[in-house]
């Protein structure tokens, strides 16, 4: 018996201010990545697909982008020491 699947892992990158789409409101964002992995019995081998979202702190809208926007906020994001 070969048991197999996926699984998904959530990855946070930065927290940006930026101005909310859905309330308007300049809020901390949280820009995560999403990765989907197959497993083959239980151990992740190789990923499936991979997106980026912001999340508003303030309301909770998720939005979708690519990952060359996502590279560009990483980027433009003050670094913390």
């Amino acid at each position: 018996m070969i048991i197999f699947g996926t699984k998904g892992y959530l990855r946070q990158l930065a927290v940006l201010t930026l101005v909310c789409g859905r309330c308007g409101n300049p809020a901390a964002h949280a820009l995560r990545r999403r990765t989907t992995k197959f497993t083959l019995f239980f151990v992740p081998l190789f990923p499936v697909s991979t997106s980026y979202v912001t999340q508003c702190a303030f309301c909770g809208a998720e939005e979708r982008i690519g990952r060359d926007q996502a590279d560009r906020m990483l980027a433009e994001a003050p670094r913390v020491r």
